[in-house]
């Protein structure tokens, strides 16, 4: 009796989670990839987490297609905008954040990484941290067709959102409280998120 009781108590509960959960994690993710000060990719590890506690099938494949599909509709709209801004005469508020969040050395890095890969720079953009901006941006002074960065950017983003939420299932599984792999996840994406910047910064000390 006692166990039909936290069943029927639990599914209800996890119900009520998904409900809520899956729309809240696409619109975060959609505007994380239009303003990207949202960490998008600890917020799919979250959800990976959750959802590998819990016991409702299929929901970590829902995170999985709400969390690309989310990243990839972000992308293609803020490519748009940026498009529009580059046929404007007095550019756009879209464009000027894109070149802001672009520093000088990344962009020409990207442009040359791009001339030399091409769609293949773009798929692995989004799984370096801070890669995708200055890629997109190299991708629109390059003035590629939206179709064209469409069919880039789809693999980019699926290979995103299954990384961390690989990360996520790593943490879920250590773990037997799902709160302690949320901490284990969130730390191990800021940790990824702030390597490359920590190791150009001991680049340029060390060569100073």
């Amino acid at each position: 009796m006692i166990q039909l009781a936290v069943s029927a108590t639990t599914v209800p509960a996890e119900s009520t989670q998904q409900a809520l959960g899956y729309p809240s994690l696409f619109l975060l993710v959609l505007f994380g990839a239009l303003v990207p000060v949202i960490p998008t990719g600890a917020l799919v590890s979250t959800a990976a987490v959750v959802a590998f506690h819990q016991t409702a099938p299929f929901s970590l494949l829902l995170v999985f297609v709400t969390s690309s599909l989310a990243a990839f509709l972000g992308d293609a709209a803020l490519y748009w905008l940026g498009r529009r801004g580059l046929k404007s005469k007095n550019g756009s508020r879209w464009l000027e954040a894109i070149r802001s969040r672009a520093p000088e050395e990344r962009l020409t890095q990207a442009q040359e990484k791009l001339a030399e890969h091409g769609v293949a720079v773009l798929v692995l953009s989004r799984l370096v941290p801070a890669g995708r901006i200055p890629v997109m941006l190299a991708c629109l002074l390059a003035k590629w067709p939206m179709r064209r960065f469409a069919r880039g950017n789809l693999p980019a983003c699926l290979a995103w959102a299954a990384t961390y939420q690989v990360i996520g299932i790593l943490g879920g599984s250590l773990f037997p409280e799902p709160w302690e792999g949320v901490v284990a996840a969130v730390a191990l994406t800021v940790l990824i998120s702030a390597a490359p910047g920590l190791w150009r910064k001991l680049r340029r000390t060390t060569t100073a």
